[in-house]
Formats: C-alpha cells, structure tokens, sequence
C-alpha cells in the first residue's frame, strides 16, 4: 500500500504535469517526483516538451545519488520503448530506483510495459495512486489516444437564455473579462483552435493566445469550404500558424495560407467532421477547443465528435437573437446528448458550467476509400 508520503507525492507530480498543457503534444503531460530511501522529496520534475527529456529523467538528475534505493512516484505509467528519447524504464533501474508508483498505465501500445519491465528487474511496482486525479489532468491525450482522433472541447459563450448575440448580430461582450482571460487560458492548453467561415465574417476573431509570455500559440485552424477568407483576416497574421480547411472542390485555396482540401459533409453543409480530425490527428493535434459558432458546434455535435463541453454563462437575458446551438441532428427528445456536470465555477458576474457526454464518445470510424 502507499505511504502517505508517496499520496502526497503524487499530488505534487499531478501539480507538476500540469506544468506541460499546451506543449507536449503529441506527448502526454506528465509529472515526477523522486523520494529517497528515507522517504523524503529528493528531486521533481514534468515533460516539458515533446522531443525532450521525460519527467522522470528531469526528477532523475535532479535528485543524483540521492535516488538510489528510492521511489519513484509519477502519474503515468514509466514508457518501455524508444523514441526521440530512452525508455524511462530502464533509466529508473540504472538509477538504482527501487520502487515505482504510477497512477495510470499507458494506453499506448508503442511506449506500454514500462511496469512489467521493472517488476522483471526485481523494482517493486504499485499502480492506481490518486488515478482519477491523474487522469483527469491528462484527459486529453488519454482520450485521443483511445479515440484514435483529437480530444474536442467544445466552448460557448452565452446569455441565460441561451443566446451568443443578440438579434442585430452584436456580440461583444456577452461575458466578463474574466471569462474571457479563462478562455485565453483553454487556448493555450489546446493544441488547435478551430472556427468556422461564419464565425470569421461576423467577428474576424484572432485566436491567438494573449496572457503571460511564454505561452505556446496553438494552431488556428479555419472551416472555409469555398475558400472566401479575406486576405486581411486576423487570423492569417503571424502572432501564430494558420491552417485553412477547404473543400476539394474549392475553387481556389487562400494565398498566402497553409491551406487543405477535405470532403464536404455527407448531410448538410460544410466539411467533413471526422476527416479533418483525421487530418488534424495527423499532424500531431491531440487536443482541439472548438470556438466555432452554433452551425458548426452542431455539425460537430452530430458527428459525435465532442468529448467535453464549457459554457459561460451571462447574467444576460436577450429575448431573440442567435442560439448558441444550431442543427446537430437531434429530432427528438430521446435522441438527446446527456451530459453530466463536472464542474460550476463562478468568474466574476458570470457561471463557467462543466460538463461531459454522460455516455463516453466512441471512435469516429474513417470513411471508406
């Protein structure tokens, strides 16, 4: 069983994954701390980037000697294969590490068997230690990596009575400041931002991450089927990269853009959902916060293709104006999407509302060829 020393471990390595949101990708986050032999903190570390050092080799240097006949506590199963970077695995025995705890076991096939292998070298290895807590900052990448497309995040904005802009089409500013510095943050956490031609005609939105220096930009990520972006756009500027996503039968594609072509919808207009998660999935993009407007959350929506919904709600009632929500293919009641709150936040005058699909998302199946 764990000592309380290693739960209290373990809740610093879940502090320190979260360290790495936002740039690991396509890497989870993951944090580390090592206790020597007496039980006391000898060193700590995360995953900082992809390509780089892993968490338990950054709290391995750190901790030096001190580590041998220590523990290892840390959030993800230690990865058994190699990649741009050794197996921490064996980094850990050749430290002279003792005992591993870890929260949750790698799903990922390529890099799992970390704790076999250290369970064979004679390490005595726990797992399941403050897992839910783990996971849960992690639920990204755990969950692209079982979906095999990325995580969606679908974010609003909205008056009480559901309305993100009034009936002249105004918008700004349904919300606080404070929800809009809390979207700032979702963005620098995703690996995309994606929004839709509708959303940029109306506000000519920038996407780009304001806040502290240092912050990874994520990629701008535009729904425009026929190609009609303005060359002026916001979002085509340099404060981060671009990618436009076109039609194939689009007659042109944006100049000066990073622009592909994609399938359009099978029903109803646009592109296809799941054949640019497929694209974006290929590229590396592990997780997504959509920020489109009610047309294209409905498209996403009826692809099944939403893992997580944030809405910020306004002490604003309006009457008429835009829904939040457009078609997403739900007819009737019992075809309804179930969520469950997760979370209720109060950010300055405004309500942050939480929630996730009540029955978990299933893989988006690739259309055949």
């Amino acid at each position: 069983m764990a000592t309380a020393a290693e739960a209290e471990a373990m809740r610093r390595a879940v502090a320190l994954a979260a360290r790495g949101l936002g740039h690991t990708s396509p890497n989870p986050v993951v944090g580390c701390v090592i206790l020597d032999a007496d039980g006391r903190t000898a060193g700590e570390g995360w995953h900082q980037g992809a390509g780089g050092p892993h968490a338990e080799i950054h709290a391995l240097r750190a901790a030096g000697e001190r580590a041998r006949g220590g523990t290892a506590v840390v959030t993800l199963e230690p990865c058994n294969h190699t990649g741009r970077t050794g197996p921490c695995a064996q980094a850990l025995l050749d430290a002279g590490i003792a005992r591993v705890v870890y929260a949750v076991a790698d799903p990922n096939d390529q890099a799992a068997g970390g704790a076999a292998t250290l369970a064979a070298a004679g390490a005595d290895v726990e797992s399941g230690l403050l897992a839910d807590q783990a996971a849960a900052g992690n639920e990204a990448w755990l969950a692209s990596t079982r979906l095999g497309r990325p995580f969606v995040l679908w974010k609003y904005a909205a008056t009480l009575d559901g309305r993100s802009a009034a009936a002249d089409g105004t918008s700004r500013w349904i919300t606080s400041a404070e929800s809009r510095a809390d979207v700032h943050r979702l963005r620098a956490e995703a690996d995309a931002v994606v929004v839709g031609s509708g959303t940029l005609r109306a506000d000519d939105p920038h996407l780009a991450v304001r806040g502290p220096g240092g912050a990874r930009q994520p990629l701008r990520v535009v729904l425009d089927s026929k190609g009609t972006i303005a060359p002026g756009a916001r979002v085509l500027d340099g404060a981060a990269p671009t990618l436009v996503a076109v039609a194939e039968d689009a007659p042109a594609v944006p100049p000066g853009a990073e622009a592909v072509r994609l399938p359009r919808a099978a029903a109803g207009p646009g592109l296809d959902i799941p054949a640019l998660l497929e694209e974006l999935y290929a590229r590396g993009v592990r997780s997504v916060l959509l920020e489109g407007g009610p047309t294209l959350a409905g498209a996403f929506l009826a692809a099944r293709a939403v893992d997580k919904v944030v809405g910020y709600l306004a002490p604003v009632l309006l009457g008429a104006g835009t829904h939040a929500l457009a078609d997403a293919g739900i007819t009737t009641i019992t075809q309804a999407l179930r969520l469950e709150l997760t979370d209720v936040t109060r950010l300055g005058p405004d309500l942050r509302v939480t929630a996730v699909p009540a029955v978990p998302t299933v893989p988006v199946a690739p259309e055949e060829s």
